[in-house]
């Protein structure tokens, strides 16, 4: 009899959760372990701040925009809207003279607007300027007053940009060798079919034409006049770089020799070769 009412309790205590068979947990020792229920990690960790009971995400860290300087010259488009166009007697003195007065200056078309960083003189009874042939339907607008564009072919592929230097008759040019965007550099780099802001944009005569759009139908253009192609007013530059010409081997070996390249001194956008500039 006592050992049937201690069944008797046993089966109670299991009924009522008060006892559990080997290896089985009670409902509250179960309510209690599943406090300590491992959770796994997340995948990406979450930076938390606790302020006032209110939980604030901290914001992902992100790197800094680093913006890149395209022109060596600061230039702000109020003094691009300020500068004047050049008027024809600017032009009419020596190439040799005019020059190194364009380094600076800028050339705008529509919304292109390029600053002069390099030239090349050309001067009458000069063995390596086109007037050296005389007045011809090409070189005709060599022998034109000053303040016009010259624009050739060379290699019947590059657009060559000249500015007609001196008085009428005389035959001299000054070539554009290089340039410095300034403004319209979306519009520059659909023109060389380039998309870049490095100096090779524009470093080289053919490169400035095809920056500007411009063909052979230019030549003979007065820039001195508004709309079109103008040539503005600019900054002189602090100092300037002289060398010998690049291309005329063809020419006497005086002008071979002769230092009538110019270009700003400091400035990135300048063309090969530059180990043959240095200081007037």
């Amino acid at each position: 009899n006592l050992l049937l009412f201690w069944y008797m309790l046993q089966i109670t205590d299991l009924l009522s959760g008060r006892s559990c068979p080997p290896f089985c947990l009670s409902s509250n020792e179960m309510k209690r372990t599943q406090r300590f229920k491992r959770v796994s990690k997340p995948k990406k960790t979450i930076q938390t701040t606790e302020t006032n009971s209110a939980i604030i995400v901290a914001k992902p860290k992100t790197k800094p925009v680093v913006q890149t300087q395209v022109h060596s010259i600061s230039v702000s488009q109020l003094s691009i809207e300020r500068s004047t166009i050049l008027t024809p007697d600017f032009y009419q003195v020596d190439a040799l003279d005019l020059a190194p007065r364009l380094l600076g200056k800028y050339l705008r078309r529509d919304d292109v607007v390029l600053q002069i960083t390099e030239v090349e003189a050309y001067r009458p009874n000069d063995s390596a300027c086109h007037g050296r042939f005389g007045i011809t339907a090409r070189t005709a607008p060599v022998f034109g007053p000053g303040g016009h564009a010259y624009v050739y072919l060379c290699y019947g592929l590059h657009t060559m940009l000249n500015v007609v230097a001196d008085k009428e008759g005389v035959g001299a040019a000054v070539l554009i060798r290089s340039c410095a965007p300034v403004s319209g550099l979306k519009t520059i780099q659909q023109h060389r079919g380039l998309i870049t802001e490095k100096p090779v944009l524009l470093t080289g005569p053919g490169k400035v034409g095809q920056a500007l759009g411009i063909s052979t139908e230019w030549s003979n253009h007065p820039l001195f006049t508004p709309g079109g192609l103008e040539l503005l007013d600019g900054p002189k530059p602090e100092k300037i770089l002289i060398g010998p010409r690049v291309g005329i081997e063809y020419a006497s070996p005086e002008h071979v020799s002769a230092l009538w390249r110019f270009a700003v001194a400091g400035t990135p956008w300048i063309s090969a070769p530059k180990n043959t500039l240095r200081p007037p």
